[in-house]
């Protein structure tokens, strides 16, 4: 049984999880002809719990596949024992760009380093069947559900889903964006700038009269192309005319993009620049706290910063991803012309129109119900406990129609866990946490602000502690998504999976008919190869399926 807070809604909205069913022969077909392969991150309107990237060294962490691309990896998250550590709190995400990314690797044949994985964004990629928010005053819903663990008899999967009230594109806020494009000599490739540009004439298609539009280009100097037009067809010309050569000047031309979406700012609209880049640059500022100030005091002031990713081989994925968080944008990697037409057309919306701010789930457990937790993925997300109650932190932006996924694993009271047994009395569960109400397993709490608020509202959804001992092995849309987390686990080597292995994950991803889950199974497929697995047959994976799906890769 599913608990739903509902935020009633404003229209009834066309569902995009479900694009017509595409058998995979013909999808790759398109794409050979359609794509060009491109590692991306597109940062557009969603930040974690803010980090300094200076932390996280993203100038100078290299891959470990031996690559140039750079990578602000976290070790995976550890075990909490609940009767010490009770609350677990993160900032929302709904980043992309680590799947496409992967996606990129595996189909090129390549290793996929576990740091370049973010299982959040692996998950949050797909659409899930949640129900629609309906108020824009309380813009999201949230969806709990419980069911068994398929790689641990022990353990329960507590999955929490929001989604956030859609618009039509008629109904979002004039938008003022600049462009900011990258055209150093680093850009001199096939699945970079021609795909910039690509990519970039789908977002000016998508926009409206009212909407201003400004491009500034960077290389050894920063130019300014176009300077507030509401001409789609004069931007598209001006970006067909790019080419590539010379050094990276980042920072000037940075500050010259915020001081253009100042100039041509829209009072009550989306400000927004877009960067869109390999992430090589040299910031040409004095130091790295020079960029974050920057960042910081523009996302004050209204001016959001989303960054499209091109390229591989010295893509930045660690500074892309971090000055996306610091802008209040989000990432996505745009690896060929599909997907650019999936972030830039399709979900338009939700680019470009945040419907909640700060928004952070925090979540306490009964220790007399669960004993241990682990959250699965968002590692580079966590808050601290304190943080939740504390409007000045920065926290995730969800825009309109986007879908945020979390995964927790837990173990029931009584069950064997992952962690020791205690040696003292003291230190193990208390009297006090035994006759603790025993009713529910878990809270669920959510702090947003609605845009123009200062001030966060509290939602909570309590989880009923029947539901783990009723739950069920997952099917249709919670096994899909279960899938897809421990897909992104298995590629982090992440020891709690035991043995469950890639073709287990595709068995319960299933045989879906949306085109996009349909590459996933096939993504755990070429993984499968990657990594040695010689489960192919028993996945049903082979190139002659029986189900007569047909999304299987060849060999």
């Amino acid at each position: 049984m599913e608990l739903h807070v509902h935020a009633p809604c404003l229209n009834a909205v066309r569902e995009t999880t479900s694009a017509p069913p595409v058998k995979w022969r013909t999808y790759m077909r398109f794409r050979a002809i359609m794509s060009i392969p491109l590692i991306s991150g597109l940062m557009l309107s969603a930040c974690g719990g803010e980090r300094s990237p200076g932390d996280g060294g993203y100038e100078n962490v290299t891959a470990s596949n031996g690559g140039t691309e750079r990578y602000d990896g976290k070790t995976v998250s550890p075990i909490h024992r609940v009767v010490s550590e009770p609350v677990s709190t993160f900032a929302v995400d709904v980043d992309t760009g680590s799947y496409t990314n992967v996606r990129r690797m595996l189909m090129g044949g390549q290793p996929v380093p576990e740091e370049a994985v973010r299982t959040e964004e692996m998950i949050n990629y797909f659409r899930y069947d949640y129900p629609l928010a309906t108020d824009r005053t309380a813009p999201f819903s949230v969806t709990t559900d419980v069911t068994t663990t398929p790689w641990d008899r022990r353990t329960r999967l507590l999955r929490i889903g929001l989604r956030g009230y859609d618009v039509a594109r008629s109904e979002r806020p004039a938008a003022n964006l600049v462009f900011m494009v990258d055209v150093s000599g680093s850009m001199d490739a096939p699945d970079k700038l021609p795909l910039v540009k690509q990519a970039l004439s789908i977002l000016a298609d998508g926009l409206r009269a009212e909407d201003s539009i400004s491009i500034i280009t960077y290389s050894g100097s920063v130019a300014t192309l176009v300077d507030g037009s509401h001409d789609a067809a004069a931007v598209k010309a001006a970006l067909s005319g790019l080419e590539a050569g010379g050094g990276t000047a980042g920072g000037p031309a940075l500050s010259m993009a915020y001081d253009l979406a100042r100039a041509h700012r829209i009072p009550g609209g989306i400000n927004r620049i877009v960067m869109a880049t390999d992430g090589d640059f040299n910031l040409g500022l004095s130091d790295q706290a020079g960029l974050e100030a920057m960042v910081r005091q523009n996302r004050e002031d209204g001016i959001t910063l989303t960054t499209l990713g091109f390229g591989q081989g010295n893509y930045n994925d660690a500074m892309m991803e971090a000055v996306a968080d610091l802008g209040n944008g989000n990432h996505a990697y745009i690896d060929n012309l599909m997907e650019a037409r999936k972030v830039l057309d399709e979900e338009l919306s939700s680019t470009l129109f945040t419907i909640a701010k700060d928004v952070k789930v925090q979540v306490e457990f009964n220790p007399a119900v669960v004993s241990e937790y682990r959250l699965i993925g968002y590692e580079n997300r966590a808050l601290r406990e304190e943080d939740f109650v504390d409007d000045k932190v920065d926290a995730g932006e969800i825009g309109a129609g986007h879908q945020v996924t979390a995964i927790y694993e837990i173990v029931p009271a009584g069950q064997l866990g992952w962690l020791p047994a205690r040696k003292y009395a003291a230190n193990t569960a208390t009297a006090s946490a035994a006759a603790a109400n025993p009713v529910e397993a878990a809270t669920v709490r959510l702090r947003y602000k609605l845009p123009e608020e200062t001030e966060s509202r509290l939602l909570e959804a309590p989880v009923a502690a029947g539901r783990l001992g009723a739950a069920t092995a997952p099917e249709g849309d919670a096994a899909f998504a279960i899938a897809v987390a421990a897909f992104g686990q298995k590629l982090r080597r992440d020891s709690r999976l035991a043995d469950f292995g890639y073709a287990d994950i595709a068995r319960l991803a299933g045989h879906p008919a949306n085109y996009w889950r349909q590459e996933f199974v096939a993504m755990t497929n070429l993984a499968a190869r990657s990594d040695g697995e010689t489960e192919r047959g028993r996945a049903g994976l082979s190139a002659s399926d029986p189900n007569g799906a047909g999304y299987a890769l060849r060999p």
